[in-house]
């Protein structure tokens, strides 16, 4: 097994517990980043504005990508496309 296989293998489980926190305390997490980034700013005196903007939107779309990877939400893993309709299975009723 490869380096990367082994580090793939060995922060996978971290990676499950972070998709779970994403769904769970998603709001929660969004509010202390947008909570983060007016500190920042504020101490700034928005010198920075748009680059902490651009990270704030990047942090927020990570949880969502995060929260949808468990395979509990919409699309299939690691992509924000709905799943295909599943096919019905066997014969249709008889009328």
């Amino acid at each position: 097994m490869g380096l990367l296989e082994n580090a793939k293998a060995r922060l996978g489980p971290a990676k499950e517990k972070m998709s779970h926190v994403a769904r769970e305390q998603g709001g929660k997490v969004r509010h202390g980043i947008d909570k983060a980034a007016r500190a920042v700013d504020e101490r700034t005196k928005g010198k920075y504005s748009d680059k902490i903007h651009a990270g704030t939107d990047k942090a927020k779309h990570a949880v969502d990508r995060l929260a949808h990877k468990g395979g509990h939400g919409p699309g299939t893993p690691g992509t924000d496309a709905p799943m295909p309709p599943t096919p019905p299975k066997g014969p249709p009723p008889a009328s």
